[in-house]
C-alpha cells in the first residue's frame, strides 16, 4: 500500500496536475513521462514483494531484493535527506537540471524532498528491511542486518561526497 499511494502521487503529475509543482518544467510533454515511468517503476516495485511472499520457488529471493531494495531506499533518502538540509540553510544550494526545468522554486523544492519524498524512501527502505528480516533465518539475521547498515553508511557517505562535489559522481542512463 505504501508504494502504491506514492505511485498515484507520481501518476497525478504524470497526467497533468498540478497542484504542489515546484517549478516550470522545460517540456510539459517531458515531464509527464518521466513522473509516468516513475510511477509505473514504483507500482511495480510495490506489487514485487507481494508477488515474493505468495510464489514459493521465489521466496528464496526475498533476502537478497530486500536487502538490495532496503540498503538503496534508505541510503538515497539519508542521502538528499542531508544535500537539501545543506541546501535549505545555504551551504551548498541543490542545482536542478536546466534540462528539465524552466524554472524552479528551490526552497520548495528543497521541502518538498525533506518533507515528502524522502521520507517516503526512508520508510519504504524500512518496509524493505522489515520483510527481509522476516526470510533470513535467525541465526543469519544479525550479519544481515549489520551487513545493510554498513553498506547503507559506505554509500551514503559516497553519496553526500559526491552531492556536495567533493569527489567525483556518476550517472546511469
Amino acid at each position: 500500500m505504501w508504494g502504491f499511494g506514492y505511485a498515484c502521487y507520481r501518476a497525478y503529475y504524470a497526467v497533468g496536475g498540478t497542484f504542489g509543482m515546484i517549478g516550470e518544467p522545460r517540456s510539459e510533454t517531458q515531464f509527464r513521462v518521466i513522473n509516468a515511468l516513475g510511477a509505473a517503476i514504483i507500482l511495480l516495485a510495490a506489487i514485487v514483494p507481494v508477488v515474493l511472499v505468495r510464489v514459493r520457488p521465489a521466496r528464496a529471493a526475498v533476502p537478497v531484493l530486500a536487502w538490495v531494495a532496503a540498503v538503496g531506499c534508505s541510503m538515497h533518502a539519508v542521502v538528499d535527506i542531508i544535500l537539501r538540509v545543506l541546501s535549505l540553510t545555504g551551504v551548498h544550494p541543490t542545482q536542478l537540471p536546466s534540462s528539465v526545468w524552466l524554472s524552479v522554486d528551490r526552497r520548495a523544492a528543497d521541502l518538498q524532498d525533506v518533507l515528502l519524498n524522502e521520507p517516503w524512501f526512508l520508510v519504504e527502505g524500512l518496509l524493505w528491511a522489515a520483510l527481509g528480516l522476516a526470510f533470513v533465518a535467525a541465526p543469519r539475521r544479525r550479519a544481515w542486518l549489520w551487513s545493510a547498515l554498513a553498506a547503507c553508511l559506505a554509500l551514503s557517505v559516497v553519496g553526500v561526497l559526491s552531492g556536495l562535489d567533493v569527489i567525483g559522481s556518476f550517472h546511469l542512463g
